[in-house]
């Protein structure tokens, strides 16, 4: 019973792997409906569903960065770990323009660098903020003008 029970398990943790491995695609029927799956038909005109990165806003956490910490200076620069279609970033674009605050930013789904690096920092969502050895997850104003006074800003 138990040897039976332990291989219903390791195939239904089989199963789900390779589930989460599978492509996604996306496609138009025959009715003009737009249809998502694992094995689009075939003859039919498919693109891959890239992998969204969460986007929050809040409440922003800022810790060290696992790196050595950068020496405090105001001309370190802000780096911006964001997507195109996130509205946080898109604030936190206008809250730096606004204030005059000049930053790199990269795209995490354009550039498997951006990507890399902004996991390798512990990125979950976007924005994703680096200001010499701190890291703010999320955007709210307050905390980026706390961070920057951390940083002497």
């Amino acid at each position: 019973m138990i040897l039976r029970m332990r291989l219903v398990l390791g195939c239904l943790t089989l199963l789900i792997a390779v589930n989460a491995a599978a492509q996604i695609y996306r496609w138009t029927d025959e009715k003009g409906r737009v249809v998502y799956g694992n094995e689009p038909p075939s003859g039919t005109n498919t693109s891959v569903v890239p992998d969204r990165i969460t986007s929050y806003g809040g409440p922003p956490e800022v810790r060290r960065a696992p790196t050595a910490p950068a020496p405090v200076a105001t001309t370190i620069p802000v780096v911006l770990y964001a997507t195109s279609w996130c509205g946080y970033c898109a604030q936190a674009r206008a809250y730096f323009a606004k204030k005059g605050v000049p930053y790199i930013e990269h795209d995490v789904e354009k550039s498997a660098a951006a990507n890399a690096e902004f996991k390798r920092l512990g990125g979950r969502g976007v924005p994703l903020i680096v200001h010499g050895a701190n890291v703010m997850r999320g955007f709210r104003e307050q905390s980026f003008d706390a961070l920057l006074a951390r940083n002497g800003r």
